[in-house]
């Protein structure tokens, strides 16, 4: 039997399965056989994490079918288009992939461009770097919230490393941490990140309400301001009872805003 690697890294990738779901695949591999191959890269096992811990409990025969890649990040970028396209997923575990996704090509991109050469076969192809508008179309976001996912990516690892368990939590949703948290945490000191990995750990973790004033930038500030104005006029003009107009009025502002938001 080949000596397979288990990668602590991309095995953490894969959402572990509740305990009911691991006992149905358990026993239908047990009555049916492995239907799906173990899909390694060299001897690293990259699919298949399940099934191959229950053909190893049970001593069952099972297939492999190795993949060729240039790098990790390759084999990054191959898992996270797997669990995408494969699985459901939550809100946290989207955001955190499409940002482990835009590193990885970042990183792609800072090498000594060895991956932009195209193998004989052309595997390479869909490994060539991309940008974050290129992700953002690909994703159906825009390329800010692809940066935004990446400083996010970047805490929840840092948490990995302080807590397993933690990261965990954080991506099954187990925990209220707001995701405006998670981003501005990517760049504050790594005490101030093993604290909020070990509270969330040991339970103790409580949402923490984002300091807008403290980090708003002048545009996001000029825009709080003029809505606030602009909802307290609203507010005496509903009291005037000329809700007719207002709603008119209002629904034009909507309109105004939504076309604003698809040219930028």
């Amino acid at each position: 039997m080949e000596n397979i690697i288990i990668d602590e890294e991309f095995k953490a990738l894969l959402p572990a399965l509740d305990s009911e779901t691991f006992t149905g695949l358990e026993e239908n591999i047990i009555e049916y056989g492995v239907r799906d191959p173990i899909i390694l890269w060299g001897d690293t096992l990259i699919d298949g994490y399940n099934r191959y811990a229950i053909c190893q409990k049970h001593d069952l025969p099972f297939r492999t079918v190795k993949m060729e890649f240039s790098s990790r990040e390759e084999v990054l970028i191959w898992i996270i288009d797997n669990q995408i396209t494969r699985r459901n997923l939550t809100a946290y575990q989207l955001d955190y992939f499409r940002g482990l996704h835009y590193r990885a090509n970042k990183k792609i991109k800072g090498s000594n461009n060895q991956f932009a050469q195209k193998s004989e076969n052309g595997q390479n192809d869909r490994f060539q770097p991309t940008t974050d508008k290129s992700l953002a179309e690909k994703y159906n976001v825009s390329a800010k919230t692809i940066r935004r996912n990446s400083k996010m990516s970047e805490t929840i690892d840092t948490i990995g490393v302080v807590s397993p368990k933690a990261k965990r939590m954080v991506l099954a949703g187990e925990v209220s941490i707001d995701k405006n948290v998670l981003e501005r945490l990517a760049s504050a000191p790594q005490e101030e990140i093993a604290r909020v990995a070990t509270q969330i750990e040991e339970g103790s973790y409580k949402k923490q309400k984002v300091d807008t004033g403290a980090v708003m930038s002048p545009l996001e500030d000029a825009i709080t301001k003029i809505s606030g104005e602009l909802f307290s006029e609203l507010k005496k003009q509903a009291k005037a009872g000329d809700s007719g107009e207002l709603k008119i009025t209002l629904r034009l502002y909507i309109s105004m805003l939504e076309d604003l938001y698809q040219e930028l």
